[in-house]
């Protein structure tokens, strides 16, 4: 036995590093993918009804519907990779991404359809992108990039989108079909490396060494003593799953209530059309530093206990601060929201790995807490629109949203103490394919 643990824990060589950096290029060009189809429509939403002959009374539909299918589509991810493995899945779901980006484009009476498949194949790709960090023992850089090529993709999706209708010769619809031809390039590339598994292998009666150069991370915040879950109690029964759930879906529920109304509100406080959609990609573009170090600094558990309930606070103070300040300000404004709001993206995305025992047990978190999470997130753009509309203003919005971040804090706070999430995780001996790797083939 601990000749085997000797052996799995050799340095690998450089073709192993060379796999492994592909793996981590496929990741990231994966999550460049899963944000232009909500901010390239959100960055034009005044256009839509004129363009694909939309009702008006439609447009919060309109937004609400790919964080509707984020709420229903959160098993299909790891119901689909035990079937045909990680990369395929995932592979899969690009696809059929570009697919609806083409549909709901070119033919309008599927604009809504075609938006709900987009958002379902969005969810079903996000999901397994923890799963196959855990299991390539992929560190806090590994999640900060991912959750950057997130920002990343959210930000060229709401800046491109009216350059992109220009150099079409006015054509919106090309202007948002077009993002499928990156999704189709992140198939390939992932589909190509997805089997590329550089994770120790499992020994019987070691079944959370996959937790890797996580494990420092999945410590209790008070003790500093790893507290695993025993085998076997579900993961509904297990409340630091529900912390982390519940961390995820309020960031979440903050971030698509801002993205949907933030151009709307801007041009309410006199900002022009076109500097609104700017500022909407600066909101994104602000926060990809942030998104980058929050899983980074996470990952050490003295900055972690006060970073998960400072984050709540300081995204409160930033919704305040763009509510009150002037149109002139409001680049500074956006920004600070943006880097704040990024910053708990991130470190959603983060708890989801260093708060699991393991590969499967990440990908059930992550499941869980994207699936539950986007399902609460669904209500923000309609909430804040219906504020809105009920006020004929948008403090109450504001107000509202900022009283969130706190309850944000809240769970945060939560969401790093108590034990580790642990399922069963699959037990190969030397030699053998282990269960994660083989999911990834």
């Amino acid at each position: 036995m601990e000749e085997q643990r000797r052996a799995f824990a050799r340095p690998p060589g450089r073709g192993a590093r060379l796999a492994t950096g592909l793996v981590l290029f496929a990741l990231v060009m994966v999550s460049v993918n899963l944000r232009p189809a909500i901010t390239t429509v959100a960055g034009v939403m005044g256009k839509i009804p004129g363009v694909f002959t939309l009702d008006p009374a439609l447009l919060p539909l309109l937004g609400t519907l790919p964080v509707l299918a984020f709420g229903v589509s959160g098993p299909i991810g790891p119901w689909l990779a035990r079937r045909i493995g990680t990369g395929r899945a995932v592979a899969l779901a690009l696809l059929v991404l570009a697919a609806a980006l083409v549909i709901r484009a070119t033919v309008p009476a599927l604009l809504l359809p075609g938006t709900f498949l987009a958002g379902m194949a969005i969810m079903t790709a996000s999901v397994l992108v923890p799963q196959i960090v855990k299991a390539n023992r992929g560190t806090g850089w590994w999640t900060g990039l991912c959750t950057m090529g997130f920002g990343l993709g959210a930000a060229l999706g709401a800046g491109l989108v009216q350059p992109l209708q220009q150099a079409f010769g006015g054509n919106l619809a090309w202007a948002l079909a077009v993002w499928a031809v990156p999704a189709l390039f992140g198939a390939v590339l992932i589909q190509r490396t997805g089997g590329s598994s550089t994770a120790a292998l499992t020994v019987p009666g070691d079944v959370t060494s996959a937790a890797g150069d996580a494990a420092t991370a999945g410590r209790d915040a008070a003790s500093s003593v790893v507290v695993p879950t025993p085998l076997g109690t579900p993961l509904r029964k297990q409340r630091t799953a529900w912390a982390v759930t519940a961390f995820f879906g309020l960031q979440a529920m903050l971030y698509f209530a801002i993205t949907s109304w933030l151009a709307v509100y801007l041009v309410s406080r006199g900002v022009s059309s076109a500097d609104a959609a700017a500022l909407l990609a600066w909101f994104s573009l602000a926060g990809l530093p942030a998104s980058l170090l929050a899983p980074v600094l996470a990952s050490r558990p003295a900055i972690l206990r006060w970073m998960a309930p400072g984050l709540g606070l300081s995204v409160a103070l930033a919704l305040v601060g763009v509510l009150t300040a002037p149109a002139e300000l409001q680049f500074l404004a956006v920004g600070i929201l943006g880097v704040v709001q990024s910053a708990g993206f991130g470190l959603g995305m983060a708890l989801v790995v260093i708060r699991s025992a393991g590969p499967q047990s990440a990908g059930r978190l992550s499941a869980m807490s994207q699936g539950f999470g986007f399902a609460l997130a669904s209500l923000g753009p309609l909430l804040a629109g219906l504020l809105h509309t009920l006020t004929g203003g948008w403090e109450a919005t504001f107000w509202a949203l900022a009283a969130e971040a706190m309850v944000l804090a809240g769970a945060g706070f939560f969401a790093i103490r108590g034990p580790v999430v642990r399922v069963e995780e699959a037990r190969v001996v030397a030699g053998s394919k282990p269960a994660d790797t083989e999911a990834l083939a």
